[in-house]
């Protein structure tokens, strides 16, 4: 499983910490999946929705392994960031 991309989501967004693009094998890939703070302090990732009903979901495991990556991705600095050290 790899991080393709990830977007933090703005303040005041809720729970709401990235929009992830991920690919999960090289036969399947999952776009705009929502990684959310839980009260207790864990994740949730959620698919888009379709026709009022969840497209896909995840095994805890899984959401724990793509939050993981999530957050790992948020704190790579990119290559315009004024805040990295040199």
């Amino acid at each position: 499983m790899k991080i393709l991309s990830c977007r933090p989501e703005p303040h005041g967004s809720g729970n709401v910490i990235a929009r992830v693009d991920v690919e999960l094998t090289e036969d399947i890939r999952a776009f705009n999946l929502k990684v959310s703070k839980r009260p207790d302090g864990g994740y949730a990732v959620f698919g888009p929705n379709a026709l009022g009903g969840r497209v896909v979901t995840f095994s805890r495991t899984l959401v724990a392994e793509i939050a993981s990556a999530a957050i790992a991705a948020l704190m790579e600095p990119t290559p315009h960031d004024r805040t990295a050290s040199n």
